[in-house]
C-alpha cells in the first residue's frame, strides 16, 4: 500500500501538495511479484498539511486509520511532489513527467486551470498509468476531484476527461473545489471579478451620461440608439457584479458522473457521502479484480467542507475538523521549491509483501508512482518519451538500499527555481536559484497572496544561489556560503551541470495554463440546462 505524507517539517507552511496512498489489495500467492496483477487503491489529498497527521509526529490531530496504514505498510520520509499546487502535480502524477514536459505548467502566473469552461488540460498524447493498466485488463476508476481540464472546442467533446484518459469510470468534481464554491471569506475568483465588471460598469455609465448629456444639449450629434445601449450594458454589468459568485459556484462547482452531470451546483453536505458510497460500489463491482481505482479526496481544500459529524470535534478548529473527516474516509502553498510546499507524505501498504514498518529516507517522487504500478501491472513504461520517474518497489522490498533519484528539478511554473543533489551514502544538498519573497520577513508566505508568484518583483534571484544541506537542516534555516561549507563550489558546479543535462531532456509544448486555454469560454461551460440554466439534480445512486 502506498501513501503519501510528510508531518514534521511544518516549519514554511501549513499547506502541502498532496497526499497520496497506493494499496495492493491482494496479498501476492505468487514468488514472482511483477506477475501478481495486485488490486491498487491510490488515494490523494490536496492541500494537506505536511504537519497534520499522527504517523508523521502530529500528537494533537486524530488520523487513526491513515497511522494503522503507516504501521502495516512502508513510509517515506523524503517524498517530493513535482509542483506545490494541484494542477501540476496531478499532471506529473498521473504521466510520471515533470509537468513542463506536457505544458501543464503556465508562464504568465495561471498555476492552475482557472475555469472548468477553459479549453486547457492534460493534452491526448500524453500516456498516463490508468491508460497502460486499461490495456492491460485492469478496471479503472478515478472517484473525487480531476482539475485536469475537460473540453477542447465544446462543451461536449470531453477532450480531456478522465474517461478520455485511461479511466473507465468517473464520478466526482472534474474542476476543484474552491473558496468560492461557499460562503468563504478566502474567495479566489469572485473578488477579482466583482472589481473587473465593476470598473466596466463606470466606464459604460460615464459614456452613457456623457451621451445623454451631449443629446440633451444637442453639443454631440448622436441618435438614442447607442445611448440606450450603453445604458443597457451598464445595468448587465452591474447586475453580473452581483450575481458573479453564483455564476461561479453554477459554472465549476459540480459532480459528475462518466460524461453525465449529476449535480449543479453540488450540495456540499452530501459530497463526501455520495463519494464513499461511489468508493464501495466500484470496490463491490471489481473485487474479483485486477482494478486500479484512485480516489482523489476534495479535502482538504477550501472551503474546508465538513459534515456535521466531525464539525468543532478537533482541537484544530474547522481545518482540523476537515482533516480528521479526510481520515474517517481512509479507514504551504505555492512555495516555490521550499520543502514546506512539496515535500509531501507517502505510504505503501502490501500485506504479505512488504514489510510493515518500514522507514524509508531516501529521496523520492510523486512521479514515481507511474513506473511502480505500470510493471505491478506487467505493463511496459513508454520508451517514445522522457519519464521521470524510477520503480519504487525494489526500494520498498529492501533489495535496493539507494533512490535511482540522484538529482530532483523543482519548478514553479516553467520556471526552475530549485534542484536538490542526493548524494549518496554522504548528503542531500538543495540549492534555490530562485526564491518567493515572504512578507512580512520570516512569516512564511507571500504578502498579500495565497499562492506565492514564480517570477516578476516578488521573487528574489539569488547569485551565489543558496546552498542548504537537508541532511542536517531539512528546516532549509541555515544557508551555507563559502566560508561556512567547504565543498561549496564542487556542489554548486555538480547540481548546475545537472540542470543543463535535464533542460537538454525538454522539448517546446504549447503551455496548457496560459492565457489561451486558461480563459472562460462561454461554449466550453458544462450545463446540464439550457445555458446559462445551469441547475440540476440527477443522483440516483452509484452506478
Amino acid at each position: 500500500m502506498l501513501h503519501l505524507h510528510h508531518s514534521w517539517l511544518c516549519f514554511r507552511s501549513w499547506l502541502a501538495g498532496m497526499l497520496s496512498v497506493l494499496l495492493g489489495l491482494v496479498p501476492s500467492a505468487s514468488s514472482n511479484i511483477s506477475t501478481s496483477r495486485p488490486n491498487i487503491l491510490l488515494l490523494m489529498a490536496d492541500d494537506l498539511g505536511i504537519g497534520d497527521i499522527g504517523c508523521y509526529g502530529n500528537n494533537t490531530m486524530r488520523t487513526p486509520n491513515i497511522d494503522r496504514l503507516a504501521e502495516d505498510g512502508v513510509k517515506l520520509t523524503q517524498h517530493i511532489s513535482a509542483a506545490s499546487l494541484c494542477t501540476p502535480s496531478r499532471a506529473a502524477f498521473l504521466t510520471g513527467r515533470y509537468p513542463v514536459r506536457s505544458g501543464m505548467v503556465s508562464s504568465i502566473g495561471y498555476r492552475v486551470l482557472q475555469w472548468t469552461g477553459a479549453s486547457g488540460g492534460l493534452p491526448t498524447n500524453e500516456t498516463t498509468f490508468a491508460k497502460i493498466l486499461k490495456e492491460k485488463g485492469y478496471a479503472t476508476g478515478l472517484i473525487g476531484k480531476w482539475h485536469l481540464g475537460l473540453n477542447c472546442e465544446s462543451a461536449s467533446d470531453h477532450c480531456h476527461h478522465p474517461l478520455h484518459h485511461g479511466f473507465d469510470h468517473f464520478y466526482g468534481m472534474p474542476f476543484s473545489l474552491m473558496g468560492d464554491c461557499a460562503h468563504w471569506e478566502l474567495s479566489e475568483k469572485r473578488v477579482n471579478l466583482e472589481q473587473k465588471l465593476n470598473f466596466l460598469f463606470q466606464v459604460l455609465a460615464l459614456v452613457a451620461l456623457t451621451l445623454v448629456a451631449g443629446k440633451l444639449t444637442h453639443l454631440i450629434p448622436v441618435s438614442w440608439t447607442p445611448v440606450i445601449w450603453s445604458a443597457l450594458w451598464a445595468v448587465l454589468l452591474l447586475a453580473g457584479s452581483y450575481f458573479v459568485g453564483a455564476l461561479i459556484v453554477h459554472a465549476d462547482c459540480l459532480l459528475m458522473r462518466n460524461h453525465t452531470i449529476t449535480e449543479q451546483p453540488m450540495r456540499f453536505q452530501k459530497t463526501t457521502p455520495l463519494i464513499l458510497r461511489e468508493v464501495a460500489s466500484f470496490l463491490k463491482r471489481n473485487k474479483h479484480g485486477p482494478f486500479l481505482l484512485f480516489v482523489s479526496f476534495l479535502h482538504v481544500h477550501i472551503p474546508l467542507i465538513t459534515m456535521e459529524t466531525f464539525l468543532g470535534k478537533s482541537l484544530h478548529g474547522l481545518y482540523g475538523d476537515n482533516v480528521e473527516e479526510m481520515d474517517w474516509m481512509v479507514g504551504g502553498k505555492g512555495m516555490g521549491g521550499w520543502e514546506g510546499g512539496i515535500r509531501v507524505p507517502g505510504i505503501f501498504r502490501w500485506p504479505g509483501v512488504l514489510p510493515a514498518g518500514q522507514v524509508i529516507g531516501e529521496p523520492t517522487s510523486l512521479m514515481d508512482v507511474f513506473p511502480t504500478v505500470v510493471q505491478l501491472a506487467g505493463g511496459e513504461v513508454p520508451q517514445d518519451r522522457v519519464i521521470d520517474g524510477q520503480d519504487l518497489l525494489p526500494l520498498l522490498l529492501g533489495t535496493a538500499q539507494h533512490s535511482d533519484h540522484e538529482f530532483l528539478m523543482h519548478y514553479c511554473e516553467g520556471f526552475l527555481h530549485a534542484a536538490r543533489w542526493h548524494q549518496r551514502d554522504r548528503t542531500t544538498w538543495k540549492v534555490h536559484f530562485v526564491t518567493p519573497v515572504f512578507q512580512p520577513e520570516g512569516a512564511g508566505a507571500c504578502y498579500g497572496r495565497k499562492v506565492c508568484p514564480c517570477f516578476g518583483e516578488k521573487v528574489l534571484h539569488h547569485d551565489p544561489p543558496l546552498l542548504f544541506d537537508l541532511s542536517r537542516d531539512p528546516s532549509e534555516t541555515h544557508v551555507l556560503t563559502p566560508a561556512s561549507e567547504p565543498v561549496f563550489y564542487q556542489v554548486m558546479e555538480r547540481v548546475q551541470r545537472a540542470v543543463r543535462e535535464h533542460q537538454r531532456t525538454l522539448s517546446p509544448v504549447p503551455l496548457q495554463l496560459d492565457r489561451l486555454g486558461n480563459i472562460w469560454r462561454p461554449w466550453l461551460q458544462p450545463c446540464c440546462g439550457p445555458f446559462p440554466l445551469c441547475w440540476c439534480l440527477r443522483e440516483d445512486g452509484p452506478q
